[in-house]
């Protein structure tokens, strides 16, 4: 009876390690727990800058996996956070993405110029699923990269975006305009690409 009550405990702690492991790795590490409670909800982040070298590091790593989840109080202060960072009237940005502020998970905020009265909205897990031939020329600036702008011609007009809500929805979305634009700088900060990246590119293609 002692053997099998050992047996069962054994199997039971197991079970609850590797539960709390696989919610921890689709949420936030103790040090991203750390980061984010740091301050009230309307406190902004500090913001990784390229100029630093542990944070354009981190700028260049590829983020992971958020699982959506209203209820989840560290999801719900980190975005709240988020927000206010890219609000702050330091930054006064019209997007903002999570390794931006040090957190290497896949969630930004954009304005949406497409949508009456500009609104921010939040994205869980957002990719590009398709993008359109036709491109658009922009300048383009981002609050890692300071006191610069610079001039893109690689946007695709149109995307067609993938995502999750806070609360699990899944959805899709077309995007055009200079909103399309937004998310794909976004987006492209949760692969570790800066908008530099592709002004590098641009110039090593016109010299071929």
């Amino acid at each position: 009876m002692k053997n099998l009550t050992f047996l069962i405990f054994t199997f039971l702690l197991i079970t609850n390690c590797s539960s709390t492991k696989s919610i921890s790795k689709n949420y936030f590490s103790s040090k991203d727990v750390k980061l984010i409670t740091d301050g009230g909800d309307l406190k902004p982040m500090r913001v990784y800058k390229i100029t630093n070298k542990t944070d354009s590091l981190l700028l260049r790593t590829k983020s992971t996996y958020v699982k959506p989840n209203a209820k989840n109080l560290i999801l719900q202060k980190f975005v709240k956070r988020l927000y206010a960072t890219v609000r702050d009237s330091m930054s006064m940005g019209v997007g903002i993405a999570a390794p931006q502020v040090g957190i290497l998970k896949n969630i930004i905020w954009v304005q949406r110029f497409d949508k009456e009265n500009f609104p921010f909205e939040v994205y869980l897990n957002p990719k590009i699923i398709k993008y359109s031939d036709n491109k658009q020329t922009i300048k383009e600036g981002c609050l890692s990269i300071p006191n610069r702008s610079d001039t893109l011609n690689i946007r695709s007009k149109t995307i067609i975006i993938e995502y999750d809500t806070m609360e699990a929805i899944h959805k899709t979305d077309t995007v055009n305009n200079f909103t399309a634009v937004i998310f794909q700088h976004e987006i492209d900060h949760l692969r570790g690409i800066l908008y530099l990246d592709h002004l590098a590119k641009d110039i090593n293609d016109s010299k071929n």
